[in-house]
């Protein structure tokens, strides 16, 4: 891909349908429980990107079989049975969350000597939080620099189970990790989740993945969340398809947003495993017709309105309304996204920056950003090696001239195909 693209403006509305590959997020998570699972597993509707691309030769350093057909989009995994076949590995994961902290999770309930690293982000993207949970249940897992982020080492000699207790705050992937894990331990297991629990949908994406694989959990999520898992379960493989990426899919009902067209995106619905399906509820709220089909969702555009939200729980679309906001009558103020700052890059800080370049008026709080439409402006867009800045940023570009994009191929994390996708939609 080149150092940058171009966006050409669009003076029509887009009429298209598109479905988007599948969600990293399942994909990651189906990964870890068909990993551990007795017997195989086929994965159908899995993502090929940077982000299953280290998880997929993470388990090869195992010992495990897997084989990724990209072409038909499936993996098939001879599952472990909870006895990783290597007791050694030391593991690069790039600056892919799901996969450090899965990983460290898996390891942890098995045996031998790991060491977890990814990119000089990472180094920077806490960790500790899960390590001490971990430390809780009985493993030896800590920040080789002991700062509290990877590198991650693990002295692994299984764990024993009981209670654990893990702060909410930053991610709720340290609670993932610690659930699929969980159920290896020797004991019962207990997580309580201390202060308020980020990203809910994401830890019920969790145990639905879990329980597809044959392993129950008893869960609260309430005010004191708490989950409770039986010792003695184990997984169990099973052909599993995987839905379309629900944050790639808020790009396209954002480019209908944006354009006053209409666009369905297929094989989504609002039984979606994935929360961020609720992006076209902040469309409505802003002026967008939604429809629900017997294919997927579709999205109307029409006159925008800016908004008051809370994204807390679909925090990986915030970037996307951001973009939609600059072509609002009035301000619109994202809340509850603090944690965005501990992902690839800080995320407040990046995408009210990228926004002012564009002239809008940008007001940045500890939890989110208040966005003011003003006069446009051209401008190269900066997208700090971070996936979301560049495909959501390429959005404004189709509505304000002179738009361009750096670093375009750091949308090889999730969705290597996204401008071949946006120019097929855009036609």
């Amino acid at each position: 891909m080149p150092d940058q693209i171009a966006i050409k403006p669009i003076l029509r509305p887009i009429r298209a349908t598109i479905r988007p590959p599948g969600s990293k997020s399942i994909t990651n998570r189906a990964l870890i429980c068909a990993a551990l699972a007795d017997g195989h597993s086929r994965l159908s509707g899995a993502l090929d990107s940077e982000d299953t691309r280290v998880m997929v030769d993470a388990l090869r350093q195992f010992g495990l079989t897997v084989q990724h057909d990209v072409a038909t989009a499936t993996i098939e995994i001879t599952g472990c049975g909870g006895n990783l076949p290597r007791d050694a590995a030391d593991l690069f994961c790039a600056n892919s969350g799901t996969t450090i902290r899965f990983l460290t999770g898996l390891v942890a309930a098995g045996r031998g000597r790991f060491r977890l690293d990814g990119v000089a982000r990472m180094r920077e993207r806490p960790i500790e939080d899960l390590l001490h949970a971990l430390r809780q249940l009985g493993a030896d897992a800590v920040s080789e620099a002991g700062n509290g982020c990877p590198p991650v080492v693990v002295n692994a000699h299984g764990m024993q189970g009981g209670q654990a207790t893990v702060r909410g705050n930053i991610s709720s992937q340290f609670l993932s990790a610690l659930l699929m894990a969980a159920p290896y331990c020797r004991s019962d297991v207990e997580l309580l989740v201390q202060g308020q629990l980020v990203s809910v949908p994401y830890v019920m994406m969790t145990l639905a993945v879990m329980r597809s694989f044959g392993v129950q959990a008893a869960a609260e999520l309430n005010e004191s969340p708490r989950i409770r898992i039986a010792a003695g379960q184990r997984y169990l493989g099973c052909t599993y398809d995987i839905e379309p990426d629900a944050s790639a899919a808020s790009y396209f009902w954002a480019v209908a947003a944006i354009t006053g067209g209409r666009v369905l995106v297929e094989g989504l619905s609002g039984a979606s495993l994935q929360g961020d399906v609720q992006f076209v509820d902040c469309l409505k709220q802003m002026g967008c017709q939604v429809e629900t089909t017997a294919g997927g969702i579709a999205v109307q555009g029409g006159p925008l309105r800016g908004i008051e939200v809370d994204m807390n729980a679909i925090s990986d679309t915030a970037q996307t309304l951001g973009v939609v906001a600059l072509f609002a009558d009035g301000p619109t103020t994202i809340r509850g996204v603090a944690h965005m700052r501990h992902k690839e890059t800080d995320r407040v800080v990046a995408l009210a920056a990228e926004l002012r370049k564009l002239g809008a008026r940008v007001e940045e709080f500890d939890d989110g950003l208040r966005i003011t439409p003003a006069p446009f402006r051209a401008a190269t867009i900066d997208t700090y090696r971070d996936h979301r800045m560049a495909m959501s940023f390429a959005l404004a570009g189709l509505r304000i001239p002179g738009v361009v994009i750096n670093d375009p191929e750091c949308t090889a994390k999730t969705y290597p195909n996204f401008f071949s996708d946006l120019a097929k939609v855009t036609g």
